[in-house]
């Protein structure tokens, strides 16, 4: 499934005034799935040490009901592309909605621990599909002049999701009297917070009954004169809809369509700029980054935080993340993508150094010292922080503008696959990691941080200010 279609050629075109608000609500709405792909990647963070309890399993078990869910994600954004070419995006927007509908009443629900398994990846197949669908279908929507701002309502969309679960998270927590396992409505509260999804599923699944479907899946389905009335409610009245129509048939049938095979080459199997690729995507999972999303009260829990202050820094964390997301995009076109992403190596090193200095000590009474526990705390913000203003949006930006058009679609694919295979490795790894030590677990990712300055410098090229069709 392509993102985009080809920017007009007479010129940027802007909405019509009347128009825009219009655009906005379809961009937000269907920026929804962004934020429910925040929301169930994170919510889990509450229910950990509940599950942990409940089920009496051991880190390695634990680990992997927590990351199975990241398998669903792969297979889902793998095939949403493919569905969405088929019945549309709008129905495959719906398809999410039930899925995460359904995987956050299994999850509340479980019998044993197999089935919250299986929940979880129904769960993460709908998050795989909200990730492929929710950019492609903004950026077939917009207005050429407002693509760029309204495509990051994606983004914004995920990090306000992550912040919203550890707010909830942590409100239910309290009404539970600080007991992940307290009863809450009749079920223990960690229940609770994996049924709230329900919520967002739903509202999610009714806004995608109020927008329209994409202009150019109508027209590769061959219904002209439904796409050219979405045109004309997104792009205003003052447009040649024969001739927009036609532009964009154009380039569709222009378009090649990018394989794997496209991107064998070299002496190592792939082509260099795709190992690039896969580079940035496994630099920015290896520096630990959803450790701070999913086990972060688990973190704070085991250096001797209260679960009910753990869940708190949870959020502040989070809120941490959104404003770092904000500074990345204000600064991503006018500071470049190379400097912003080795000023955020560099913050990165420093957080996450201190953080393995304060894990070092031995706990007395089962915390750590005062002062090395504040460092601690100061010291996972702070990475978080210059993760999110550089990593966690410069490696996004890079992947769609880095690779020759003849394979970006193809690579992207793959270097989405590496981020994915990732994120599970080191989802999986840090309980066990952390069983052995916590202070050398975080060595470990200091080190990652490290590596990715100099990987940064040798083999990442600046992409601000150039045109796709110069990337070779």
């Amino acid at each position: 499934m392509s993102s985009t279609s080809q920017a007009p050629s007479s010129g940027a075109r802007t909405a019509h005034p009347d128009h825009l608000g219009h655009v906005i609500f379809i961009a937000a709405a269907a920026a929804m799935g962004g934020f429910l792909f925040g929301y169930d990647s994170s919510v889990i963070n509450g229910a950990v040490e509940a599950i942990r309890d409940r089920y009496d399993v051991g880190s390695a078990v634990l680990a992997q009901v927590i990351a199975v869910a990241l398998i669903g994600c792969a297979i889902g954004a793998a095939t949403a592309g493919r569905i969405a070419d088929r019945i549309g995006r709008i129905r495959c927007m719906q398809i999410a909605a039930v899925l995460f509908t359904v995987s956050a009443v299994g999850s509340a629900l479980p019998f044993a621990l197999w089935d919250l398994a299986m929940w979880r990846v129904i769960g993460g197949f709908a998050i795989g599909m909200a990730s492929v669908i929710g950019p492609a279908y903004i950026a077939e929507v917009s207005p050429p002049a407002y693509r760029g701002r309204l495509g990051s309502f994606q983004q914004a969309a995920i990090v306000i999701g992550i912040a919203v679960s550890q707010l909830v998270n942590w409100g239910l927590l309290n009404a539970a009297g600080g007991d992940q396992r307290g009863e809450l409505m009749g079920l223990e509260a960690w229940q609770v917070m994996l049924g709230v999804m329900v919520i967002p599923a739903v509202l999610y699944g009714l806004l995608s009954f109020a927008i329209p479907e994409s202009p150019r899946f109508l027209i590769s389905v061959g219904k002209r004169e439904r796409a050219k009335k979405i045109l004309e409610e997104v792009e205003g009245k003052d447009v040649d809809f024969d001739a927009r129509v036609t532009e964009i048939e154009h380039a569709m049938h222009s378009e090649e369509k990018s394989s794997f095979k496209d991107l064998l080459g070299g002496s190592f199997f792939f082509r260099p700029i795709v190992w690039i690729g896969i580079g940035l995507s496994v630099f920015q999972q290896f520096v630990g980054i959803n450790v701070a999303f999913y086990y972060s009260s688990t973190l704070w829990q085991s250096v001797g935080v209260d679960p009910t202050d753990s869940f708190f820094y949870s959020f502040t964390t989070s809120i941490i993340n959104i404003i770092g997301t904000v500074i990345a995009m204000i600064f991503v076109d006018r500071v470049g993508r190379k400097p912003l992403a080795l000023i955020g190596s560099v913050g990165m090193v420093i957080g996450l150094a201190l953080e393995a200095w304060a894990f070092s000590f031995d706990l007395v009474d089962g915390k750590l010292p005062a002062t090395q526990g504040w460092v601690a705390l100061i010291a996972a913000h702070v990475f978080v922080l210059f993760f999110a203003l550089s990593w966690g949006v410069v490696v996004w930006v890079f992947l769609g503008e880095m690779f020759p058009n003849r394979i970006r679609a193809a690579a992207l694919g793959v270097a989405a696959s590496a981020q994915w295979i990732a994120n599970w490795a080191i989802t999986a790894s840090f309980p066990s990691l952390a069983d052995w030590n916590l202070s050398g677990t975080y060595v470990i990712y200091t080190i990652f941080a490290a590596l990715s300055i100099p990987f940064v410098l040798k083999f990442v090229k600046e992409t601000k200010g150039k045109a796709l069709e110069e990337m070779g």
